[in-house]
């Protein structure tokens, strides 16, 4: 069995979206403990297999791999969404001190140098306020 590394604790608020996702988890999950009866292996998560094992990182991998072809999506890896938050981040104006808390990062360099990556909209924009700061000019 594969184990995840450790990470620091954090706490983070619980959106309306998410909460609703882990009442339905649980109620999957409980179904899931009486189908497998005494096969089931309590381990406190709230991820786990059929079975209440841990999820393989791999088989999440590959899960996620068949859900966006299954929906037509373009190839992307399952650790692609933390660039993709952390850019959204990014974009919605999100204090980098924020972002690297919901990120789970140690130090704030990961977030910045790593995990956003800039955009023309976001480049334009930059270069915008430049020429206006320079020249007068409105930033458009």
């Amino acid at each position: 069995m594969c184990a995840l590394r450790s990470r620091r604790r954090r706490d983070l608020p619980m959106l309306p979206l998410v909460w609703d996702g882990f009442i339905e988890l649980a109620e999957r999950q409980m179904f899931a403990r009486r189908r497998a009866g005494d096969g089931w292996h309590e381990t406190g998560l709230v991820f786990t297999t059929k079975s209440g094992r841990p999820i393989e990182p791999r088989n999440l991998a590959r899960v996620f791999e068949r859900i966006c072809v299954n929906a037509g999506l373009r190839h992307i890896r399952l650790h692609d969404l933390r660039h993709t938050t952390a850019s959204l981040l990014k974009r919605l104006g999100v204090p980098p001190s924020d972002a690297k808390e919901i990120l789970g990062h140690a130090r704030i360099a990961v977030t910045l140098e790593i995990y956003t990556h800039g955009d023309n909209e976001s480049h334009r924009d930059g270069l915008g306020k430049v020429a206006g700061e320079l020249f007068g000019e409105s930033e458009s």
